[in-house]
């Protein structure tokens, strides 16, 4: 027993780049998960899939130019994301129609530049991630961006909050709506850029769900389901990843294969679903939350 906890924990940490690797894991796990209570309460999940996807043109063109990846990659993200409100607003189609379009055509731009400029980038590399790979310089720029994001969105959770269950009370009470919205934007996209070099353009979208999902399933409060989301994500992170040197494996995709685990977990056995399912208490959600902050 010993020798298998030797092997399998403290035989990893003896490296340096694993050391890194769980570090920026659960940097990114704490901030991904913080902000996916939100997107699963507002519906967003899917904006997360179309600004993941459509960060990828601006890393190209970031890196023709000579700026910094995370700028590129932020500053597409933001264009995404106003693009879906702009289509939305001034146009026939619905969010998700807007979305859809926008992420799979700038995705599509970023593909094409990537195929015509000569670059050492992997796109493997971008696509999924290589979290073994990140660098100390990588970790503190991870570290940096996801210790702003978390300040912000703890902060101002309870206006988050009432902005993604109910925006025109929030506009009611003098809360500053378009402000929130285009904030939580701004935090998703910077999020991304946070998680990128860690999990790849793909796996940030389970990374982004996974953890709030089952927060929602298991808590009857917010403050709850924060807590439920971020040790779920921190800990699946550290797990997949000294699982993924035992095994040698990918580590992005054992952290989400763990975190697809938890949530099948929680889905069956959570109160108010799955295989102890219970009616919801009269003003409350579905899942047992409160609809007012």
């Amino acid at each position: 027993m010993m020798d298998w906890l030797y092997t399998f924990i403290v035989e990893p940490l003896s490296y340096d780049f694993m050391q890194r690797a769980l570090l920026v894991a659960i940097l990114v796990g704490a901030v991904s998960a913080a902000l996916s209570c939100f997107l699963v309460l507002k519906g967003w999940s899917l904006m997360g899939d179309a600004i993941s996807h459509a960060v990828l043109p601006g890393i190209v063109l970031a890196y023709v130019v000579g700026l910094p990846i995370a700028i590129g990659a932020f500053v597409a993200g933001l264009f995404a994301a106003i693009s879906t409100g702009y289509l939305k607003d001034n146009s026939r189609i619905k969010e998700d129609t807007a979305m859809g379009i926008v992420f799979t055509g700038m995705f599509a731009v970023g593909l094409v530049l990537f195929s015509r400029i000569e670059t050492d980038q992997h796109l493997s590399h971008i696509l999924f991630g290589d979290m073994l790979g990140v660098t100390w310089g990588d970790l503190i720029e991870t570290a940096v961006i996801a210790g702003v994001t978390l300040l912000i969105v703890l902060t101002k959770r309870r206006d988050f909050l009432l902005y993604a269950f109910d925006p025109q009370h929030a506009r009611a009470i003098g809360l500053p709506v378009k402000l929130l919205h285009y904030g939580l934007l701004a935090l998703l996209s910077i999020t991304i850029v946070a998680s990128l070099k860690a999990v790849g353009i793909i796996l940030v979208v389970a990374m982004l769900i996974a953890p709030g999902a089952i927060g929602f399933l298991l808590a009857k409060r917010f403050e709850t389901m924060l807590v439920i989301a971020m040790s779920v994500a921190i800990a699946s992170g550290v797990l997949g990843t000294l699982i993924s040197y035992s095994i040698n494996g990918a580590t992005g995709p054992c952290i989400v294969l763990i975190q697809a685990g938890v949530f099948l977990l929680a889905l069956l056995f959570a109160p108010g679903s799955g295989l102890l399912r219970r009616r919801a208490a009269p003003g409350t959600h579905a899942a047992g939350l409160p609809i007012a902050p």
